[in-house]
């Protein structure tokens, strides 16, 4: 009969392994606007395309990093939003692990490309990295391409 250490790691190898999958949620532009557009509270959402592939997107990330590590989450929500295929679930899991992103994750299931950016951003050519940020029920800024450390922090320190 097993013993009750062999349970209990049972349950904490399930509950780890749950953890891990749950850390990369898929999203439809739907939910995505339902969460950042939000009039009634004051959090500067911060959202991030970008992909596993596009090294210019993951050469940003640790910025959106620190940047969730510096403002109480009241104050500011960053989202990270993956546009790579959803048959890449697995590999998006393994990318944010190895790089142990602690900001939300998630993988965007809008459809086809050409259907939903115009209603993200009408000036955006689809292009990533790119980054959204929006604040009581507004979008308040839009850039299409990466950001340095610096900017990121200057833009979130005047829109916060």
């Amino acid at each position: 009969m097993p013993s009750f250490y062999t349970y209990a790691f049972l349950i904490l190898s399930f509950f780890l392994t749950a953890t891990k999958a749950d850390r990369v949620n898929t999203i439809t532009l739907e939910q995505l606007q339902s969460k950042t557009i939000k009039p009634e509270t004051n959090t500067l959402y911060v959202i991030n395309f970008w992909a596993t592939w596009c090294k210019p997107c993951v050469e940003e990330l640790p910025y959106f990093e620190t940047a969730g590590k510096k403002y109480p989450a009241e104050e500011v929500k960053i989202l990270l939003v993956s546009l790579d295929f959803p048959s890449e679930r697995e590999k998006v899991i393994k990318f944010v692990e190895k790089k142990n992103l602690q900001n939300e994750v998630y993988m965007l299931n809008a459809g086809n490309p050409n259907t939903w950016i115009d209603k993200i951003e009408p000036n955006w050519d689809g292009a990533i990295p790119a980054t959204l940020m929006y604040k009581a029920g507004s979008k308040i800024f839009f850039k299409e391409g990466d950001l340095t450390a610096a900017e990121l922090d200057s833009i979130i320190q005047t829109k916060k």
